[in-house]
């Protein structure tokens, strides 16, 4: 198919255009021209013979007032009145003139030639009525003015009537006529307009429905394309013109566009699969030295304690009593007892951040009074200058637990606030009943917890912002929040910066004095063998 240009398109529409206007133009003038002649009929024909008819009628009369005049004078004083007949006979004379000048109709002709033919006899009359007159016979000629010239200037003056009727009647048609092709001409210039602002109105129409609509249309592709944004409707790729390339060579870069898009999407994909490669990696080589930093702490004291117990047993052997015997191998128990506990704990640690906490989650009625006194006993011994007290009341705690868990989540907890609390300060561990739930506190007088940092607390791996320099995962309280809830139970802090921090855990309590198969004698307490 051949290629038609745009710009052929648009010459042909401004040719049309300059066509259009040249040809209302002509025919505009072709009117006026039309007008214009019957309007110069009017102007050179009728307007003229109307004023000499009007100058003809006025001067004859006069001429004939004239001659009576002249007769009624004296003989004596008959010199100005003839002087006036003379002067108004020229008159009459130039108003022929300049009527015969004029095109007349050949009825107007006829009545001009009766009327100049009477007036020539009337003049002749006249010319005797004042021979008379002068010779003194003026009964004479006063009796020849009222009957000869009498007849010929009423003869002349009909034929004068009849031109100045037929001259009217003439002119008001020649009016009538330049009104009509006036009216006529403005009718057919109206019409040749409004059928030229029809063209041009379609021409518009045609502009900008298949030229300027569809090149907006692409411009705002274009735009659309520039903000990456390729949900775009491509029109025109059909069409055989300079729009038409526009829109395929637009079909092309929206595709290049997608795939771009694409290879973008897949690049930042990749780019946070390796962000979030590395962070794991980050974490893990973290957890990494804070592992050989907790072993190193936590393993050192425990064998220092069994070393130092082995080698006093190894050099009081022989004198030592099986009293000191039972205590130092029990001091030995308690040291590798820690031992186990530590290596117990991170094992729990790793498979409760890991989702692994309902393997591990194995229930049982127990007091929550006994799992506390064993975690600050704990404590106690690990760092014999912590300053821990406790206020658990009198009556069992009872609960529905887990006591590996629950130990593992107050040690957490008691550990924090060791951990970040000047040594010597006081730690105090509260329990209460609170209605149908069991309420322990940790309270410390430490650094405390920044104000903006409360909120996320308990998400994993975070710590707060002044807790950098201290051996932490930011774990510990991640797994008190998923044993408080493995638990049906909650964890809040109440915390000030430099002034301290209280975490309260609340667990569901069991009314052992409603429960039929566990009455209160028989209610388990939890036991360092339970772990």
């Amino acid at each position: 198919m051949r290629a038609r240009s745009l710009k052929s398109v648009l010459s042909l529409v401004f040719l049309f255009f300059f066509l259009l206007i040249v040809a209302l133009g002509l025919f505009s003038i072709e009117r006026l021209r039309e007008f214009n002649g019957i309007s110069a009929d009017v102007r050179d024909i009728w307007l003229p013979s109307t004023r000499f008819v009007g100058d003809l009628n006025n001067f004859t009369s006069d001429f004939r007032a004239a001659e009576g005049r002249y007769l009624l004078s004296p003989r004596q004083e008959s010199g100005p009145g003839r002087k006036e007949i003379e002067g108004l006979g020229k008159a009459v004379t130039q108003a022929q003139t300049g009527y015969e000048s004029l095109r007349q109709a050949p009825s107007a002709a006829a009545l001009y030639a009766k009327f100049k033919e009477n007036w020539t006899v009337y003049r002749e009359v006249v010319g005797r009525v004042l021979q008379l007159h002068e010779a003194g016979r003026t009964s004479e000629a006063v009796n020849l003015y009222r009957t000869t010239s009498q007849s010929a200037y009423d003869a002349s003056s009909d034929a004068l009537d009849g031109i100045t009727r037929l001259n009217i009647e003439s002119a008001i048609a020649a009016s009538n006529a330049a009104d009509t092709a006036y009216r006529h001409s403005r009718a057919l210039i109206i019409l040749a307009m409004s059928i030229a602002v029809v063209l041009v109105m379609g021409a518009l129409f045609y502009v900008k429905r298949f030229i300027s609509t569809p090149l907006l249309e692409l411009a705002a592709g274009m735009r659309k394309l520039a903000r990456n944004d390729a949900d775009i409707e491509i029109r025109g790729a059909d069409r055989i013109d300079e729009i038409g390339e526009m829109a395929r060579a637009l079909s092309v870069f929206r595709t290049n566009a997608i795939e771009l898009m694409l290879s973008q999407r897949s690049l930042s994909q990749q780019a946070s699969m390796l962000e979030e490669r590395l962070a794991e990696e980050q974490r893990l080589s973290q957890l990494r030295q804070d592992f050989v930093s907790m072993a190193s702490h936590e393993f050192r004291t425990p064998l220092t304690v069994i070393d130092g117990q082995a080698q006093r047993l190894a050099k009081t052997s022989k004198d030592a009593t099986s009293a000191d015997i039972v205590e130092r191998a029990g001091k030995i128990r308690k040291a590798v007892f820690r031992m186990t506990t530590v290596i117990d704990k991170l094992l729990n640690s790793s498979s409760l951040v890991e989702g692994k906490a309902e393997l591990y989650f194995h229930p049982a009625e127990t007091d929550l009074r006994g799992v506390l006194e064993e975690v600050c006993n704990v404590h106690r011994e690990v760092a014999p200058q912590a300053n821990i007290s406790q206020r658990l009341g009198t009556s069992p705690l009872p609960v529905f637990g887990d006591v590996k868990l629950l130990f593992q989540m107050f040690g957490n907890l008691i550990s924090n606030a060791l951990k970040y609390s000047p040594d010597g300060s006081s730690i105090e561990v509260i329990a209460a009943t609170e209605g149908d739930k069991i309420a322990v506190s940790v309270r410390d007088r430490g650094m405390g917890i920044p104000q903006r940092d409360l909120a996320n607390i308990f998400d994993r791996y975070t710590r707060g912002s002044n807790a950098s320099g201290i051996v932490g995962t930011g774990v510990g309280l991640y797994l008190v929040k998923i044993v408080a809830e493995l638990h049906n139970g909650s964890v809040v802090v109440d915390s000030i910066e430099d002034e301290g921090s209280c975490f309260t855990v609340r667990l569901p309590s069991l009314r052992v004095d409603n429960h039929p198969n566990s009455p209160e004698a028989n209610l388990r307490p939890a036991t360092l063998g339970d772990r």
